[in-house]
C-alpha cells in the first residue's frame, strides 16, 4: 500500500472566499457521539448519529452502536425524539433521506461484532413518520453488504453498496462496490458495477439535466485518493477521476448557485494521526479545499443542507476532548 502524499496544503493556501458564520457543539451526551447527518423535514431539523464506547468494537470489548434521533425548531436547541438498538448488532454511519411517500428514512450499516471480532455486515433502512416512532429493522441487500447512503430522486432511491475485504492484499475477496436502487427504501436492486479500485464509502447526488455524480472513498492504492465520477441515465457507464485528495466519510451536494459543495476527513501534511474535518467544492473534476471546520481527532462524516443561504453542515469532532456532534453554518460565494 503507498502512503498517501497527495494531501491538504496549510490552512492559510486555501482559498478564502468561505465564511463559517457559526460552528457549535449541540449533542455531548454520551461517551462517543459520532458519524452523523442532517435533514430539514416537515419545517424541522432532524439529525441522526451513533452512540457507543467508541469510534469501533475491538477484539474483547464488545459495543454496539446504537442511533439517536435528534430533532430542532431552530438549529439552536436539540432534543431527542428517539433512540434505535438492535440487539447483538453494531449499528453505525446512519443517513437521513426523505422517501417518495414523505417519510423520514434512515440507511444505516449493521454490524456483528461477537466478543467484540468482526464476523459479517449488513445495511439497515427504517422509517418514520413523525420522527419519533420507528419501523422495525429493515435488512437491505445481500449478508456482507453495506449501503452506506441513499439520494432519492424520482421517486427512487439510489446509492453505492460497498463489499468484499479492504484490504488490497486480500487477492481472493477485493473490496468492490456496486451502484443501486429501489423503489421502496427497503428491496434494493443492482444497476451496474463500479470501476473503481479499492471503492469504499460513496454519496451519490444528481445534477441539473438528470446527470449522477459521485465521490467515493479509496482504501488502497493510488495514494488513496478519492476518485469522483459522472454518468448519464441509465447511470450504467461512469467517468472516473481522481480528486487529488483523500477524502473519509465524504459527501457532495449540488447548491443552487452551481457549486457542489464536498468534504470529509482528511490529515494535516499527510500524518494520519492529525485527522480533521474539511469542506470544498467540486470542480473541474477535481476537490477543491475551501475551510477547515473547527475539529480535530476524531472526526468527519459532514452532513450537508442549503437552507436560507447559507450551507448547513453536521459533523462530528474530538478536538475539544470528548467526541461531540457540532453543526456549523457556512456562507460561500464563488469566485
Amino acid at each position: 500500500m503507498r502512503i498517501l502524499t497527495l494531501l491538504f496544503a496549510a490552512v492559510s493556501a486555501w482559498a478564502s472566499d468561505w465564511e463559517i458564520v457559526s460552528a457549535r457543539r449541540i449533542w455531548d451526551q454520551p461517551k462517543h457521539a459520532a458519524f452523523g447527518d442532517l435533514i430539514r423535514w416537515k419545517e424541522r431539523w432532524y439529525a441522526v448519529l451513533q452512540e457507543g464506547q467508541g469510534h469501533a468494537p475491538s477484539k474483547g470489548k464488545p459495543d454496539d452502536g446504537v442511533l439517536r434521533v435528534l430533532s430542532s425548531t431552530d438549529g439552536d436547541v436539540w432534543t431527542s425524539q428517539a433512540l434505535i438498538a438492535e440487539a447483538g448488532v453494531d449499528l453505525r454511519d446512519p443517513h437521513l433521506s426523505v422517501t417518495a411517500k414523505n417519510e423520514l428514512m434512515i440507511i444505516a450499516g449493521g454490524s456483528y461484532y461477537p466478543n467484540g471480532e468482526y464476523k459479517t455486515r449488513q445495511g439497515r433502512s427504517f422509517f418514520s413518520k413523525d420522527g419519533r416512532t420507528w419501523s422495525a429493522p429493515n435488512p437491505v441487500m445481500e449478508d456482507g453488504h453495506w449501503l452506506w447512503r441513499v439520494t432519492w430522486h424520482r421517486g427512487e432511491a439510489w446509492g453505492v453498496s460497498k463489499y468484499g475485504s479492504p484490504s488490497a492484499e486480500l487477492a481472493s475477496n477485493p473490496r468492490k462496490i456496486r451502484l443501486v436502487k429501489s423503489a421502496d427504501g427497503r428491496s434494493f436492486q443492482s444497476v451496474t458495477e463500479l470501476a473503481v479500485p479499492g471503492g469504499d464509502e460513496t454519496a451519490v447526488r444528481f445534477l441539473p439535466g438528470g446527470r449522477m455524480m459521485a465521490l467515493t472513498r479509496r482504501t488502497w492504492d493510488d495514494g488513496n485518493l478519492a476518485w469522483i465520477g459522472t454518468a448519464s441515465p441509465p447511470y450504467k457507464e461512469w467517468n472516473w477521476s481522481p480528486s487529488g485528495y483523500f477524502i473519509g466519510g465524504p459527501n457532495l451536494l449540488p447548491l443552487p448557485n452551481g457549486v457542489i459543495a464536498a468534504g470529509g476527513r482528511n490529515y494535516e501534511g499527510g500524518d494520519r494521526a492529525k485527522p480533521f474535518t474539511s469542506i470544498g467544492e467540486i470542480s473541474g473534476g477535481k476537490f477543491v479545499p475551501r475551510l477547515r471546520l473547527p475539529s480535530g481527532g476524531d472526526s468527519s462524516y459532514p452532513g450537508f443542507v442549503w437552507h436560507d443561504n447559507l450551507l448547513w453542515i453536521l459533523y462530528y469532532s474530538s478536538h475539544e476532548g470528548k467526541t461531540s456532534l457540532y453543526l456549523a453554518k457556512v456562507r460561500l460565494e464563488r469566485k
